[in-house]
């Protein structure tokens, strides 16, 4: 479920939240390149580029990457500290998943580099509004980061 390239990349092990997830983002934009990662450790090497996905070294990082606070292998936050260490990474938009507001992990991931956090609702209507007010917001007016970044990660294509 990983394409070469992704305008999304959305990383959750339950198949039920994958599904959820996805619904709005293809109503929002039929066109929306999803990709999943069903752990972290996954989503490492396609954001990074290594091990099966070698070949994606230099390729375009998702314009988004939504991230659950809790996955299996490598969780959430050492996700995010992956992703800021890494030069090719540390810019990448992160949206956090939680599923409750607790002030603590709040306060870890943002000390990691969370771009923002968002509760996941409980109710699907809310859920499916919450998933869409992200994808609005992500992929409609946040301005991914500029051209010179990405050439010198070997990225050299605009968006």
């Amino acid at each position: 479920m990983l394409p070469d390239e992704a305008d999304v990349l959305l990383v959750q092990d339950n198949p039920l939240e994958v599904e959820l997830t996805l619904r709005p983002l293809r109503d929002l934009d039929p066109a929306c390149r999803v990709g999943v990662a069903r752990d972290g450790e996954e989503a490492l090497d396609y954001m990074l580029g290594r091990g099966s996905f070698r070949r994606r070294l230099g390729a375009l990082l998702p314009r988004v990457v939504l991230l659950d606070f809790r996955l299996p292998r490598v969780d959430g936050i050492e996700v995010l500290r992956a992703l800021r260490s890494s030069p090719r990474t540390s810019t990448a938009p992160v949206v956090m998943l939680m599923p409750s507001l607790e002030p603590r992990e709040l306060t870890y991931c943002y000390q990691a580099g969370a771009n923002s956090c968002v509760q996941k609702p409980v109710d699907f209507q809310l859920f499916y509004q919450t998933i869409q007010m992200v994808g609005r917001y992500w992929l409609g007016q946040n301005l991914a980061p500029p051209l010179a970044a990405r050439q010198e990660s070997g990225r050299a294509t605009k968006r």
